[in-house]
C-alpha cells in the first residue's frame, strides 16, 4: 500500500506503507487506508514529528559516539528528518492556507 497525503494547499506527499505508517504513528493517528489531519490537529502533528526527529538524531549520535553500544533506532538507514521533512512542509503549508491534510480519499 502507498500513502498519498494530500492538501488543497500543496503538492502531494507519497510514501511507502511502512514510512506512511511511521508518520501516522508519530502524530498519533491510526494506521488506516483513509484519514484526515484537521487544521486544528496540524500544530500538534508538527510538534510530534519534530520531537521524534530530535529523539532519533540523539539516538543516532549516541550510537556513533559509542560503536559497541546497542541503541534502538526505529526505521532504516534514512534519517527520520529526511523522510519527515516533506510531510512537515506539507503540514506547514496547509496550516498557513487553512486547509486540512487527507490521505486515501
Amino acid at each position: 500500500m502507498i500513502y498519498k497525503f494530500k492538501s488543497q494547499a500543496a503538492a502531494d506527499v507519497i510514501m511507502l506503507q511502512a514510512n506512511g505508517e511511521q508518520m501516522l504513528s508519530i502524530i498519533g493517528k491510526e494506521r488506516a487506508a483513509q484519514g484526515i489531519i484537521t487544521l486544528a490537529q496540524i500544530p500538534a502533528a508538527i510538534a510530534a514529528l519534530q520531537a521524534a526527529i530530535e529523539v532519533h538524531e540523539a539516538a543516532e549520535a549516541k550510537r556513533r559516539e559509542h560503536p559497541g553500544l546497542v541503541v534502538e533506532v526505529e526505521g532504516d538507514s534514512v534519517m527520520l528528518r529526511q523522510r519527515a521533512t516533506p510531510f512537515i512542509d506539507l503540514l506547514k503549508t496547509s496550516a498557513q492556507a487553512g486547509k486540512d491534510v487527507v490521505w486515501g480519499v
